[in-house]
């Protein structure tokens, strides 16, 4: 199987991912912004990691707040929180992501992350001009039902990128998945923290890095 087109998840795969305390405190700072100042762990959990449109609302609904003007707000101040940490060095590159250059093929980016954050982390690194597309979720609470394993982004990027044979690249189980909506193969990469894990789906390819892909995409 040879692709002309390799479309890659972000944080996890290209870039390193962010701390899961840092979102958490960027999120109790989301409730502070709106004077809830003792939010329940379990909501600050909710709205840190796997939040939908539907917790969104129950959990604004119990802190007498608007889900269309929380979300924007976590959002930003998230996306501000990541910000931070590519500044200071502690989010950075996957060392490989240089072998990249060398791969003949269309290149776009699909990350349930901010849209924000996927282009700070592309501008900071200065590495844009190897993506063709790169798309995040928008500031909304739409956005929410668009992230993978729905394939929304993937097929816009495909399209963006004139894709014939194309092929994802993941490091979570719904990579995997929203591959298979999008009618692509997938590639589950096993970054140090995927190292040992178990697989429920199955991917097309597992590869241990990015320089993994020469062999695949040139066979």
């Amino acid at each position: 199987m040879t692709y002309d087109t390799v479309v890659f998840d972000n944080d996890g795969v290209l870039v390193g991912r962010t701390r899961y305390d840092v979102l958490e405190a960027a999120t109790e700072d989301s409730f502070a912004k709106f004077d809830v100042t003792d939010p329940d762990p379990d909501d600050i959990e909710e709205m840190t990691i796997g939040a939908t449109p539907k917790t969104v609302g129950d959990v604004c609904s119990r802190y007498g707040l608007s889900p269309h003007e929380f979300w924007p707000t976590r959002d930003q101040t998230v996306a501000e929180a990541q910000y931070q940490e590519v500044r200071e060095g502690r989010k950075t590159l996957y060392d490989d992501l240089d072998t990249l250059h060398d791969l003949d093929v269309s290149m776009g980016i699909v990350s349930s992350n901010q849209q924000a954050t996927v282009d700070f982390v592309l501008d900071h690194f200065e590495v844009d001009d190897l993506f063709g597309a790169a798309y995040g979720r928008e500031p909304t609470v739409k956005s929410l039902e668009h992230r993978k394993p729905n394939s929304h982004y993937i097929d816009r990027a495909l399209a963006d990128l004139d894709a014939d044979s194309a092929l994802f690249v993941g490091d979570n189980e719904s990579d995997v998945r929203a591959a298979e909506n999008a009618g692509i193969d997938s590639a589950f990469i096993r970054r140090p923290h995927r190292r040992d894990w178990e697989l429920n789906v199955w991917p097309t390819w597992e590869i241990e890095g990015l320089d993994d892909l020469h062999d695949i995409v040139e066979a």
